[in-house]
């Protein structure tokens, strides 16, 4: 037998091309959702710069002669810009009485709105006694009331009271439409917490005025600071009742110290748009150092009130 020789075989050689790397699915997830998210920041541009516009615009009337005000065509920005307007309002000891004056005001009507909404507060929260509901539909009523309408009985009861033309009419009368909402505020936001917490101290011998300032308060930091916020933003800025109820330029705020600018004939619009800007100054630092307080405050005593 003759011995079969095997032939060797080669394997057979394929050329195959080499496979492609197919995208992870979170990298195409990621780049699909690229132009979305530019989209979404130019929209946000956007909506910033159209309430920012006026701002700018007031800024730069209050560093423009008045003669350039309403110069065609407008400019933001101009090479006669200097800070005349706001060295006449600060060399005016007149203007600054209006400073002075919305800063004692609404300093005032915070402070004292802020210890009496607490004391209110805590009892409507924690306590339980007669005519409950009764108070609470007074509270909610007040604050539905527009403020106009109580304007001519206010004047009648200011000056019978003898508190025309002073501090003390001004801080009362604002106290009586920010207290309710600030009562409703503070009253949702410590419904929101445990009431073991005032039965945990109790049990140690402490009243009800040490649970409240040493244990609740510090905890409801958000919502004193979310109604203190909006307290002083309305006493600031109020305008119809500080007109009506002072007489003289020593107890006008602020707003009516910018109405006295304009003139019979003519308006001083760089000192108007300068003591606007000055104006808004406490609002815009309060807004800044206590937004994420004012928010979180507003939002938990809305879901609880």
């Amino acid at each position: 037998m003759t011995a079969l020789r095997e032939r060797p075989t080669t394997p057979m050689s394929h050329s195959h091309p080499a496979p492609t790397p197919t995208p992870a699915p979170q990298a195409r997830a990621r780049r699909n959702q690229r132009p979305q998210k530019i989209g979404i920041h130019v929209a946000l541009l956007v909506c910033a710069l159209f309430p920012a516009l006026p701002i700018l615009w007031m800024a730069s009337t209050s560093l423009k002669p008045n003669g350039q005000v309403f110069a065609w065509p407008p400019k933001l920005i101009t090479s006669a810009m200097n800070l005349d307007s706001y060295v006449a309002i600060f060399a005016d000891g007149e203007k600054l009485r209006f400073f002075l004056n919305s800063y004692i005001v609404a300093g005032s009507v915070t402070v004292l709105t802020l210890l009496a909404s607490v004391l209110a507060a805590y009892a409507l929260s924690r306590y339980d006694f007669p005519f409950k509901r009764a108070l609470n539909v007074v509270i909610i009523s007040v604050q539905a009331v527009p403020p106009i309408t109580l304007l001519i009985p206010y004047f009648g009861l200011v000056v019978t009271l003898g508190l025309y033309d002073t501090y003390g009419g001004l801080i009362l009368t604002y106290m009586v439409f920010t207290l309710p909402y600030a009562i409703i505020m503070m009253t949702g936001y410590f419904n929101t917490l445990p009431r073991e917490l005032d039965e945990a101290v109790m049990v140690d011998g402490a009243g009800p005025l040490t649970v409240l300032f040493r244990i609740l308060l510090p905890i409801a930091v958000p919502g004193l600071v979310s109604v203190g916020v909006y307290t002083f933003m309305i006493a600031w800025n109020e305008y119809l009742f500080a007109l009506t109820l002072t007489r003289t330029n020593e107890m006008r705020t602020v707003p009516i110290g910018i109405q006295l600018l304009m003139g019979q004939h003519s308006y001083d619009w760089s000192q108007i748009m300068a003591m606007s800007i000055l104006g808004s100054i406490p609002i815009l630092v309060l807004f800044t150092f206590f937004q994420r307080y004012f928010l979180s405050g507003m939002s938990a005593g809305a879901v609880k009130a």
